[in-house]
């Protein structure tokens, strides 16, 4: 693999972190959607929020 992504991406939990933090919440039904999407797959709904990415230990 010479592709310049995937160099970047070797480490599992880089990989791992990335799907799992960087996707869109959708404000009406709160179904996950991808990261580039403009609509909800669901209810069609234009609000969309970013998850939440704070990490850490549960209280």
């Amino acid at each position: 693999m010479s592709d310049p992504f995937f160099e970047l991406m070797v480490d599992g939990r880089t990989l791992a972190q990335r799907y799992r933090l960087y996707y869109k919440i959708c404000r009406e039904c709160g179904a996950r959607n991808s990261p580039a999407a403009d609509k909800c797959r669901k209810c069609k709904s234009k609000n969309l929020r970013w998850k939440k990415r704070t990490l850490g230990i549960k209280k």
